[in-house]
């Protein structure tokens, strides 16, 4: 079965590592990583990441996150997020109108089943209650849905990135109309998955901002 054959070729390939690090990253708290929120100009689009992930301690952070279910690093990573929005919320709602929704960026119902889990909705569950509960902002799991089973794109050239996430994203037009959309991702490369995720949000009405923990 293919779940089994992955799930077997992730503790062949990574437990021993992943245990090193997720030992690593339970030591550590958010003082111990510098929040250095930089834009980059992606595709045409702006994406804002958050820590530096040449830091050996981010890419440490993000791997027990993606890889090893770790709740500390998920933790780590909500206080990291809502230390940046705090502010940025405040701006928007003085600038606009518009309802903020905060929007993990899904997977497809396959890798979830593979993984057993979304990473950046974990992250979410651990946010503050004022980015959930519509005070500052709310959280929305479904307002965009992934449609199309993609390969991992860390093994992909940047051509085949773009391909690969054409077309892979369907947005719930009812829940983001009129909304402005903080469509947040852990890691991003070329900005390719999340440059093809904006574009539905945008056509149901929303206006999108990007953000991603790290950039790779």
């Amino acid at each position: 079965m293919p779940y089994i054959k992955s799930a077997a070729l992730i503790v062949l390939d990574t437990i021993l590592p992943e245990r090193a690090r997720a030992a690593r990253v339970r030591k550590r708290s958010i003082s111990d990583f510098s929040l250095v929120p930089t834009e980059h100009s992606l595709l045409n689009e702006k994406i804002t990441t958050l820590l530096d992930y040449k830091d050996p301690g981010v890419s440490d952070l993000i791997r027990a996150l993606k890889y090893e279910r770790s709740g500390h690093a998920a933790k780590i990573c909500a206080e990291a997020l809502s230390d940046y929005l705090r502010e940025e919320l405040s701006s928007m709602r003085v600038f606009s109108a518009r309802k903020i929704v905060l929007v993990p960026m899904p997977l497809h119902a396959s890798r979830v089943r593979e993984r057993g889990f979304n990473q950046m909705e974990k992250v979410f569950s651990y946010l503050p209650a004022e980015c959930k509960d519509g005070s500052s902002s709310r959280t929305e799991l479904k307002a965009l849905r992934r449609v199309k089973p993609t390969p991992q794109q860390a093994r992909l050239s940047r051509a085949e990135r773009l391909k690969n996430v054409a077309n892979a994203f369907e947005a719930d037009a009812k829940s983001v109309a009129g909304t402005h959309i903080i469509l947040i991702d852990d890691v991003t490369t070329t900005g390719a998955t999340l440059a093809s995720a904006a574009k539905p949000l945008r056509k149901a009405g929303a206006k999108v901002t990007l953000i991603a923990l790290a950039r790779a």
